[in-house]
């Protein structure tokens, strides 16, 4: 009934709980008490009690029991509303900041419409599985003991018929549990594979309408919506029939114990006894005729929560406390790392980059470029060997020390839906007015901020209202300004003009004067001026040096050196021819 690794999560908050089970459970009294003042008052009218004198004590009974009743509500309502609060700040905080430690396109078990929906809408379900489902369970258990102690002395068979009858409403909830938990696992899957497809189609809307595709997607989209229809009824179905058959129990105990308490009157039983647990009866059952409600609810919001508790659970990068490094120099040493059991990308790869030059790092798609950025990064660790900053493995510095000091640009380089100056600020906090313009400057893209609004111009998502160039240009010139020890550019000029390339690959190669540089470029004619170029084929280094040394070695490097010239030059004379 209860998962306690779900109920771990809570560890700060479960104080709360138990407050509002116990002012439940002071409501419970207070209403014992109201019935009680209810029975005594008819039993004095029936009597012929006529001195106002004795009926105060029950009228004071039943109005203290109203007020009391009503300020446990209220306080209970306040208990689980601030229970509430905190579960899903906490929760929300928790699993951003697993996000932001993994990396979103990390997330390998969650889709990023997936990983929305459950920290947004997921978590409320599972809030409601802490506010509603965990106390009313707790209260749903101790309601009909504190009845039944009160009831015995009363009538013990009609106490042991109503206790006795209580026990199958739960009987009947765990006969539809584990079926429950499969149909809210689908539930769970289909919503987000709808999601998937949603986000799918909004972000290639333009390309779905190039290739006249739409209508096809949209049928998709559709097939997506019919499952998620289909499971959203499964669920209420059950939940009917659920229902149901808590109703059955429910009522069915309530009569029970009311035909034993008139035939306890029958046979001697006075009257108001008789009517005492006859009001007393439906109360047996009324908590978990709750309970059994929110069971359904706790359900979904359990089935989110094993996708948080996936999530929270997935290994990351561990970093040491390390603040410091004895040179800006990044090397791999020995680095084994794959993807796939039996299919290394890397084996035992050992590179260096040292601080004041260019280190360029080709190779056809697929030889471990892009992994190597990874772990130099740190969004991976290799299986064996190590990564090292000046001497000091990664794994043992402090992560918040390292990243101040690296900086990363690549052709998907996120540029942020705000100004201009804002987003240097994101890099460089106390920067001058004057150093941003100096950025700008260096990749040409001073005259088009100046005309186009200045530095409060605001960007687009994701610059769309920028050229594929001048975004690449103005991700450099935030990374310029940031001042850092280590660059790393990931086929920073892909899919951009000649010109804004250029431009790019001069800034690149003066910023050796300032730190260690990285490139990675698919065409080969950015990396002649670099001091060493690494060479990446079948998992490990194939060849390393200089522009000239390589090709005079005639070896991999001079092949798709030279490839890509006669590919350049083809282009080339077609365009004229």
């Amino acid at each position: 009934m209860i998962d306690k690794e779900l109920l771990a999560l809570i560890k700060g908050s479960r104080k709360y709980i138990v407050f509002s089970v116990l002012f439940s459970v002071l409501g419970l009294l207070a209403n014992i008490g109201t019935t009680a003042g209810i029975c005594r008052t008819l039993d004095l009218a029936i009597g012929g009690h006529t001195r106002a004198a004795v009926y105060v004590p029950p009228f004071v009974c039943i109005v203290c029991g109203i007020l009391i009743r009503f300020a446990a509500s209220v306080l209970a309502g306040r208990v689980k509303t601030v229970l509430g609060s905190r579960v899903k700040k906490d929760l929300r905080e928790r699993v951003y900041q697993k996000t932001v430690a993994l990396g979103a396109k990390s997330v390998d078990e969650l889709s990023m419409a997936g990983l929305t929906q459950v920290s947004l809408e997921g978590i409320e379900q599972l809030d409601l599985y802490y506010t509603t489902y965990i106390p009313q369970f707790f209260y749903a258990v101790s309601a009909p003991l504190i009845l039944f102690a009160v009831c015995v002395f009363i009538d013990f068979k009609t106490a042991l018929v109503l206790l006795a009858c209580v026990p199958l409403i739960p009987v009947s909830i765990i006969a539809v549990s584990k079926y429950a938990k499969r149909v809210f696992a689908k539930y769970w899957g289909k919503y987000t594979a709808m999601g998937d497809a949603f986000l799918d189609s909004v972000q290639g809307l333009k390309e779905l309408k190039i290739f006249d595709a739409d209508e096809a997607y949209n049928q998709r989209m559709n097939q997506s919506s019919e499952n998620f229809r289909k499971i959203t009824m499964k669920v209420l179905v059950m939940q009917l029939f659920s229902t149901t058959i808590m109703d059955l129990v429910a009522f069915g105990g309530a009569g029970a114990g009311i035909a034993v308490s008139v035939f306890s009157g029958a046979s001697g039983l006075s009257p108001m006894a008789v009517l005492f647990l006859a009001l007393v009866a439906v109360e047996f059952f009324l908590p978990l005729r709750a309970f059994g409600s929110a069971f359904h609810v706790a359900m979904n919001g359990a089935s989110a929560g094993k996708k948080i508790l996936t999530l929270l659970r997935l290994d990351e990068q561990r970093w040491g406390g390390g603040a410091a490094w004895e040179k800006p120099e990044l090397r791999l040493c020995g680095v084994t790392f794959s993807y796939a059991p039996d299919s290394p990308v890397l084996r035992g790869a050992d590179m260096v980059f040292p601080k004041n030059r260019v280190t360029a790092i080709v190779g056809e798609s697929g030889s471990g470029k892009s992994t190597v950025v990874k772990l130099l990064t740190g969004e991976i660790v290799p299986q064996t060997g190590t990564v090292t900053v000046g001497g000091t493995a990664l794994c043992a510095l402090s992560r918040e020390r390292y990243y101040n000091s690296l900086a990363v640009v690549g052709c998907n380089s996120y540029v942020f839906n705000d100004t201009v100056r804002n987003n240097f600020y994101l890099a460089a906090p106390d920067a001058a007015e004057a150093d941003i313009w100096a950025a700008l400057k260096k990749v040409n893209l001073d005259a088009f901020i100046r005309e186009s609004g200045g530095l409060d111009r605001p960007i687009a998502e994701d610059g769309n209202d920028l050229s594929g160039g001048q975004k690449q240009r103005l991700a450099l010139a935030v990374s310029l300004i940031a001042k850092k020890d280590f660059y790393i550019f990931d086929e920073a000029t892909g899919n951009i003009d000649v010109e804004s390339e250029a431009i790019i690959m001069d800034n690149i190669y003066a910023l050796k004067a300032e730190g260690t540089v990285v490139v990675i470029s698919h065409r080969l004619a950015n990396v002649t001026r670099a001091e060493n170029i690494y060479v990446l084929k079948a998992g490990g280094v194939a060849e390393s040096g200089g522009h000239r040394a390589l090709l005079a070695q005639n070896g991999e490097y001079a092949r798709l050196y030279g490839a890509q010239e006669r590919l350049e030059q083809g282009f080339e004379g077609a365009y004229h021819a």
